[in-house]
């Protein structure tokens, strides 16, 4: 029995279709195998493909997103896979997609940041739809690395307080360079010392 799940957005909507795994025990609204989906664009041309696209649609575009909303811009996705998102330069974000049909050029898609939330809330109802019963190989969620965090901030910005450290270092050290010695003190005088006393002598007893 064929499945259908929809899940809709303001600027997209995801369309998945399959059907219950059978060998897994799987039946009734269960989709254990997907047989093809489909993404509509507002005002851009209709997105299709099988199981492999959409998990590498997935795959690049929900850690990018969680990137972006820790501050670290950075591309996901390698020259030689199927989808590969990051930053434009003039702002926005870069989609893009590469068919497995030769002869067939990649397609670029221009998002703004509503539109690429809108692709990610459609795939995060993907991901967490109960009716969707299969493994889904996607890159766990793990908090982001000290040297991702610190390339958010500036290089100049970076090395700002360290080197202000060292110079305000430097120049106590040469200010202590530059006051006098202190003079030594006097040596404390002893005092005078007085004759031993002898001790009073006994009385003799009637």
């Amino acid at each position: 029995m064929k499945q259908t799940l929809r899940y809709e957005q303001l600027s997209c909507r995801l369309q998945v279709d399959g059907l219950p795994d059978v060998s897994a025990g799987q039946s009734g609204e269960a989709l254990g195998i997907i047989t093809g989906w489909s993404l509509q664009w507002l005002g851009r041309p209709e997105l299709e493909g099988r199981k492999e696209h959409l998990l590498a649609l997935m795959q690049v575009v929900l850690p990018y997103a969680r990137h972006l909303l820790s501050g670290v811009e950075r591309r996901f996705g390698q020259e030689d896979s199927p989808v590969e998102i990051g930053p434009r330069p003039g702002g926005g974000h870069r989609l893009l997609l590469r068919s497995s049909q030769p002869d067939t050029p990649p397609l670029e898609v221009a998002l703004d940041d509503a539109e690429l939330a809108d692709l990610v809330r459609v795939l995060d109802q993907l991901r967490l739809d109960a009716r969707l019963q299969l493994p889904l190989d996607l890159p766990p969620i793990r908090p982001l690395r000290p040297r991702e965090m610190q390339e958010r901030v500036p290089r100049r910005q970076r090395l700002a307080a360290p080197l202000g450290g060292a110079l305000v270092l430097a120049l106590a050290a040469g200010l202590g360079l530059l006051l006098p010695e202190p003079r030594p003190l006097p040596a404390p005088s002893s005092p005078p010392t007085s004759p031993p006393t002898s001790p009073p002598a006994a009385q003799e007893r009637p």
